[in-house]
């Protein structure tokens, strides 16, 4: 007899574009991330004075509401 049991399947947080968010290590100095939009399991991120069109591409697992 096996003791294999199935694991719990990931829950990763439903988060809305607009939404502002945290990385998982994200300094406490650092203002909060708005949430341009996740597909596939990847984000888009952008800081209020980077500009609409700068972004930075992350995990969605990395992030965290604010």
């Amino acid at each position: 007899m096996s003791d294999h049991r199935p694991k719990p399947a990931k829950v990763v947080p439903l988060l809305r574009p607009g939404t502002f968010v945290t990385l998982d290590n994200q300094p406490a100095d650092l203002p909060p991330f708005q949430l341009i939009q996740c597909r596939g399991g990847r984000c888009w991120v952008r800081q209020q004075a980077w500009g609409q069109f700068v972004q930075w591409e992350v995990e969605h697992e990395r992030l965290r509401a604010a």
